[in-house]
């Protein structure tokens, strides 16, 4: 007769050990943790990403701007423009205030063409903003303030005293 082991020794052998089965157990819930913690990162993200480019889509996207100088050559206005909002924002960078009788007009000088009026200034505010079309700017040199009479005067016109502010207008490549 042949020697046969028992049968609780081979069961033993042949069987997957506890310690093994709760290894595989462990492993296979930590690559389900893994896998699910990278799905959920990947999609936050992605909502970062849109939040982002909403909010760059938001800024302004200034193209042109001017720093109008007074007569000693001191910054006295910044003026910027944002075609996609149809606006010219004007930020005072000194203390003059017009008088009571008297408003500020922002003029657009192009070489060898008349002053055209781009708006009077209504605010004694330190940021104002006025309308203007996309292409307010376009070709335009130079940006002046006259002081005129309360309301301002027709474009026609042109401006009735000298400038008191003057600067040179820069349209940004980018």
């Amino acid at each position: 007769m042949t020697d046969a082991p028992a049968p609780s020794a081979i069961s033993a052998r042949t069987g997957v050990s506890p310690w093994w089965r709760a290894g595989t157990i462990t492993l296979a819930v930590l690559l389900a943790t893994l896998i699910a913690g990278t799905a959920s990162m990947f999609e936050q993200f992605k909502a970062q990403i849109a939040h982002q480019q909403h909010q760059l889509a938001q800024q302004a996207q200034i193209r042109t701007l001017a720093v109008l100088l007074d007569a000693t050559q001191s910054p006295a206005l910044l003026v910027t423009h944002d075609p996609a909002s149809g606006a010219l924002q004007l930020q005072r960078l000194n203390g003059v205030k017009e008088g009571r009788e008297d408003s500020m007009q922002l003029w657009a000088l192009r070489q060898g063409q008349a002053p055209l009026s781009l708006g009077v200034l209504a605010s004694k505010a330190g940021t104002l903003t006025l309308p203007a079309q996309a292409d307010a700017l376009q070709g335009v040199a130079q940006l002046a303030i006259s002081v005129e009479d309360k309301g301002g005067v027709p474009s026609e016109r042109g401006p009735r005293l000298p400038y008191l502010f003057q600067g040179a207008v820069v349209h940004k490549a980018i």
